[in-house]
């Protein structure tokens, strides 16, 4: 027996009950409102409980106010809920003839016993359609979990159809929604968990019950279960680890991932641990891309408990990076429950500081703290949380400094760390670090202000768990024909920058970077350069994903050059391309209009990050190398030596999570890659070993080639080389002919399990080379690029079939366009081809036309796929309306292609079947309007005359009106979820039985045409239509 969708249901409702001590109900045993998705029973008395001493008055009304949401989007619903959830329900109520107002409760966070937790399955909800959730976790009756489940043992569903189901069910039952937070979607394989908002990318697994990230790789199903919601942990995580990211149009809800919850946690007990001995709150070290800023959030909003409201002040080097940041927590002020603010000046930072005692999230960069010898504040409840807390400005110690000025004298100053400066500015508040990259062994200084790491999220988990994306390099200073002197020069450089910068080094720098400026910034090198990039951004970058890409120049003025030339190059390019750098007071005037004032530069930032904006490629300097975010940018053009953090920070703003991208490719014109082995030194071992070298000529390269060989092994005796070499035509005779090769080889592997057949491999293998190439594009040659093609041409075709009977429509125009598109992007060709000649419609069994060209088709084997597709997708939809013909179809079909697949039938044969199997369809669906019954009572009518003799005992008029009663009867006597109901059930069968007896139905006929008749009212009601 295999393990069904219904046997994963109990084992899921076995973990909550017996492991966590949930409570358990089954759905349609509870007498309710279907149209309120609250479970009432236990909604009021759980109220009750939680606010003791609250008038029933005010309970009352808490319960209205949670029914009536005034009118908005099912986001909007939902923020005001779960700001209910988090805070309680504000309500004003009249004790002793005095009016008060005060809080209801909906939860009990500091004694998780006082609520309810109640597992249900099967509960029905009806609104714009009925629907049946799978589970539903509920507490103290507020549905705040949807579970959706899928079969482990079928093949052709899996968690994202639980996903699908998902987004469907918010479109049928939005109601229930209202108070959703944390959808789940699992097939026991795969757990996952998001918001109302996530895209199917943003679900994620958990992967720990206790915080320990290692040999997480596929984590078991209770673990996700039990992780998240083991009462206490479920309870914490509804109250602090849930927000929304509040920005217009594009707000959305975020759930924390395990990786936030547990590092948050760790770090609040090791503030409290450093508040009260060396001030040392310790380093947070989150790879870049994996939420770092949220988890800024999650810790502030959780510390304003844990430490009895502390003023939070939060520093960063660089006014861009206290913008971004400002902006996220500003986005999420409501969570906060206070406004965060921005110091304007060192006057303001100290009137923000000295005129509170308590409470407080204050924004600064550290160029406002100053040597005063006195102290901003020497409260202790301050804590200062320092972003990238790495970076060489956090010296703690005092420096002299020597130099010679204008008449020759020597003079001496004493330079202090800034480190020093703030702590002696807030010398008895608690420092900790937030860094998306490791602290170099040979920095001191941090670890001495904030002390040692709490935890570390390192790149290898983070691309495991779908946080992030890896990222590959790919070296084209060869294309820039660079000199000798030049590259010494540009080594000499990354020297310079390792020796951490001492201030004669920066003197001595300058003179050479004049140089480097004039040989990087010549012309003739411009010219090469932006002739390559275009070159590899035209042919392997532009068309994938979305098109983003940024180029980082070594200097503004270089930065303009480039601008200038790739605008000579192409001049309709001006909505396509943008320069984003600071203005100078020196700048020439022409630059100006170019760099643009803050609301341009914003404007930019804003169609960068908007998919569908033309604008295209950032030309950049410093800006936007670190905070800024586009998840779909894929590819980064460097032509800036880098080195350390800078270097790390620059390149993951190509490995942030967006659809199928495989990774992020960085390409590299000024030879970053010993620096990016340097930079990867701190890094953890299993870092360095899955990274420590990702070119892709040895990365993704080897991969395309493997996969190459295997997508050619598979293709053994089909000679597809028209394709490389023919028209248009020939091309797409090629692609329904390597579909048709496949498909025969599955053919002759019926004994095979699905996973095993030829094509499925195929399907696998091809995907995986189409990634490959995504990222190595350019290493590989144009004939091999087009047998790629081919091999994506068939793939799509592959897939498109396989995807029978889920009820996507397959249109003949859709295949043609979708493989144009494919030869369009991979082999620039212009032609328009066309697989099937002029048919411009969907496929429809009821087209004579159609059927005769499936018919004719020489790929034999692909006309079988497309009829049974078809034929299949037809009983289907039969199947709602009529269980016994549909059973008829479903067995003919499948005699049919048992007897095809086990050699006894050519594939000539079972065309000739199958297309006589799709007149009969035709021929009965025409059957209903003959008789003068609807479809409903066609059902009921073929169930009744099922037993051939039935039609000779009865009059045809007899007939007709027992079919119409009987459906009549049948309407009027249906409750909801009936058909879980055996009493309901029974009631049922007894009309039946007694209608056809009053008729003196046959009696030895009756005991199956009742079976029938509730088989078909079945059918009906599982499809949420009413009989």
């Amino acid at each position: 027996m295999p393990f069904t969708e219904s046997n994963y249901e109990n084992a899921v409702l076995q973990l909550f009950t017996q492991t966590m001590g949930y409570s358990y109900a089954y759905g349609p045993d509870i007498e309710r409102d279907y149209h309120s998705p609250l479970y009432e029973d236990e909604l009021l008395p759980a109220l009750r409980a939680v606010n003791p001493t609250m008038p029933q008055e005010a309970l009352d009304d808490a319960v209205y106010k949670l029914k009536n949401f005034e009118s908005g989007t099912l986001l909007q619903k939902n923020i005001v809920f779960t700001d209910y959830l988090q805070n309680g329900v504000p309500m004003k109520f009249v004790v002793k003839g005095e009016e008060r107002s005060g809080l209801v409760y909906l939860v009990d966070y500091q004694h998780p016993e006082r609520n309810q937790f109640t597992a249900v399955n099967q509960w029905t909800v009806i609104e714009n359609s009925e629907k049946r959730a799978d589970v539903v976790l509920f507490v103290n009756g507020l549905p705040l979990v949807v579970v959706e489940l899928k079969s482990p043992s079928r093949e052709e569903t899996d968690a994202s159809a639980a996903y699908r189901q998902l987004r469907n069910y918010m479109y049928e039952i939005p109601s229930l929604f209202i108070y959703n937070q944390v959808c789940v979607i699992s097939d026991l394989n795969t757990s996952k968990a998001g918001t109302i908002t996530s895209g199917k990318d943003r679900f994620m697994a958990w992967k720990t019950k206790d915080g320990s990230y290692e040999n997480t790789q596929a984590a078991q199903f209770d673990t996700f279960f039990e992780g998240i919601f083991e009462k206490e942990r479920f309870l914490d995580i509804l109250q602090n680890f849930i927000c929304f990211n509040v920005d217009g149009a594009n707000t959305f809800k975020i759930l924390a991932g395990y990786h936030q919850y547990f590092a948050v946690k760790k770090a609040i007990e090791s503030t409290k641990h450093a508040t009260v001995t060396d001030g040392k709150g310790g380093v947070f070290w989150h790879t870049q891309g994996s939420g770092k800023s949220l988890s800024m959030v999650f810790y502030a909003h959780y510390l304003q408990t844990a430490l009895e409201s502390p003023t939070i002040v939060i520093i960063t080097d660089r006014n861009d990076l206290d913008n971004q940041l400002y902006g996220q927590f500003s986005r999420c002020k409501d969570f906060l429950r206070q406004t965060p603010q921005q110091a304007e000046s060192r006057q303001n930072l100290q009137e923000l500081l000295a005129n509170r005692q308590a409470n407080g999230i204050i924004f600064t960069t550290m160029q406002k703290f100053e040597e005063t010898g006195e102290p901003l504040s020497e409260r202790r409840n301050i804590v200062v949380m320092a972003d990238e807390a790495h970076r060489g400005q956090y010296g703690l110690t005092e420096k002299v400094v020597t130099k010679q000025n204008e008449k020759g004298e020597l003079e001496v100053k004493t330079s202090i760390g800034t480190a020093r400066i703030i702590r002696d500015s807030l010398p008895n508040a608690t420092y900790i670090g937030f860094t998306g990259t490791p602290i170099s062994s040979k920095d001191r200084s941090t670890r001495e202000v904030f002390g040692n790491y709490i935890d570390i999220y390192d790149m290898t988990q983070a691309v495991e768990d779908g946080a992030t994306r890896p990222v590959y390099y790919e070296s084209r200073v060869i294309h820039l024909k660079l000199d000798e002197n030049t590259l010494r020069l540009i080594d000499a450089e990354y020297d310079l920058m390792a020796q951490n910068a001492d201030p004669y080094v920066i003197e001595k720098s300058k003179k050479e970077l004049g140089q480097m400026e004039a040989i990087l910034g010549n012309d003739q090198t411009i010219a090469s350069l932006v002739d390559d990039i275009l070159d590899h951004y035209e042919n392997y970058r532009a068309n994938l994903l979305t098109g983003k890409a940024m180029i980082v120049a070594y200097s503004r003025p270089i930065a303009m050059k480039i601008y200038k030339r790739i605008l000579q190059l192409r001049p309709d390019w001006t909505e396509k391309v943008g320069v984003v750098m600071t203005q100078g007071n020196n700048d020439p005037e022409e630059w100006r209009e170019i760099i643009g004032n803050k609301a341009h530069k914003e404007d930019l930032a804003r169609k960068f990050k908007d998919n569908n904006s033309p604008m295209k490629i950032a030309i950049v300097v410093d800006m936007w190398l670190t905070g800024f975010d586009v998840p779909s940018l894929a590819t980064m053009y460097v032509y800036k030596p880098m080195s350390g953090h800078n270097l790390m920070q620059a390149i993951a703003r190509v490995n942030r999570v967006f659809r199928d991208k495989e990774g992020g490719l960085v390409v590299d014109y000024v030879g970053i890659a010993a620096a990016l082995k340097q930079a990867m030194n701190d890094y953890t071992v299993r870092d360095k070993k899955n990274y420590g070298d990702p070119d892709v000529s040895k990365a993704a390269y080897p991969k395309f080639l493997e996969k190459l060989e295997v997508c050619r092994d598979l293709f053994h005796g089909f000679d597809y080389a028209t394709f490389l070499t023919g028209d248009d035509l020939e091309k797409a005779r090629m692609i329904s002919g390597g579909v048709n090769f496949l498909l025969g080889k599955s053919v002759s592997e019926h004994d095979l399990p699905e996973k095993e057949k030829t094509q499925n491999v195929y399907i696998k293998e091809a995907l995986l080379l189409k990634q490959a190439l995504s990222l190595c594009g350019s290493l590989v040659d144009s004939k091999t690029r087009l047998e790629a093609a081919y091999f994506e041409a068939v793939r799509t075709m592959l897939v498109r079939l396989a995807t029978g009977g889920t009820g996507k429509k397959f249109t003949l125009p859709e295949v043609n366009e979708r493989i144009n598109e494919l030869l369009k992007h991979s082999i620039q060709s212009e032609g328009v081809i066309n697989l099937f000649s002029d048919v411009d419609t969907e496929f429809s069994l009821f087209d004579p036309k159609f059927l005769e060209e499936i018919s004719r088709m020489k790929e034999k084997n692909l006309a079988v796929e497309l009829l049974k597709k078809l034929i299949a997708e037809q009983v289907s939809v039969y199947r709602r309306t009529n269980v016994v013909k549909s059973k008829k179809f479903s067995e003919i079909i499948q005699s049919a292609m048992n007897r095809y697949l086990n050699g006894m039938l050519t594939n000539e044969e079972v065309i000739e079947e199958l297309l006589k199997l799709a007149k009969d369809i035709a021929t009965a669906n025409a059957e209903g309007e003959k008789l003068g019954l609807t479809a409903e009572e066609l059902a009921f009518y073929d169930a009744l005359t099922k037993p051939q003799a039935i039609k000779d005992f009865y009059e045809h008029d007899e007939l007709i009106a027992i079919t119409k009663e009987l459906t009549d009867l049948l309407r009027k006597n249906r409750t909801i979820d009936w058909q879980k109901k055996e009493s309901a059930r029974a009631g049922m069968r007894r009309l039946v039985k007694r209608l056809l007896k009053k008729h003196k139905y046959p009696p030895e006929g009756m005991e199956d045409a009742v079976q029938t008749v509730m088989s078909q009212c079945e059918m009906w009601t599982d499809q949420g239509t009413g009989v």
